[in-house]
């Protein structure tokens, strides 16, 4: 979910909810900051690579009386727009689990979902990894001979 698309969701919310994979996020969370990620790297197949991403930081106190309401969180969000112009951005949850866990986020029945990010490799063709599972072809284990295995020192692995 990109921001605007955040801000339109928050209009007229009476509670603000959020759910990880794990529960609820205690309804007296705390947003402690939204900023702007800028990654530049190198993936494993040797190209430069760059994505900018908003990510918002939920934290969750002793204070059990804080309340967020929505109107102060879209004020929130509008001022960080002032400051990094990150409208368009896609949104990322920054949440303390174990250690600072990283989210995806969708909306659904009132109740922002906090949803869990993945790594994958970027340059598959170029790095030797396999096809995805999807992609490969099923075989029988019962079905491959001795000549289609690899044996010791045969120099196939």
């Amino acid at each position: 979910m990109n921001v605007t698309d955040f801000k339109k969701h928050l209009k007229g919310l009476d509670e603000l909810i959020f759910e990880t994979p794990a529960g609820l996020v205690p309804a007296h969370f705390h947003v402690t900051e939204i900023g702007l990620h800028i990654k530049q790297y190198v993936d494993c197949g040797g190209q430069m690579r760059s994505e900018k991403k908003a990510s918002m930081q939920l934290w969750v106190a002793d204070d059990l009386d804080h309340r967020l309401s929505s109107e102060k969180l879209i004020g929130i969000v509008e001022s960080s727009e002032l400051l990094f112009g990150i409208e368009l951005l896609e949104l990322e949850v920054e949440y303390q689990g174990q250690t600072i866990e990283r989210y995806g986020l969708q909306f659904e029945n009132g109740v922002f979902k906090l949803l869990s990010l993945k790594t994958d490799c970027l340059a598959p063709d170029r790095c030797g990894i396999p096809l995805k599972t999807a992609d490969k072809k099923k075989v029988n284990l019962t079905e491959l001979t001795q000549s289609s295995c690899c044996t010791p020192g045969g120099g196939c692995c």
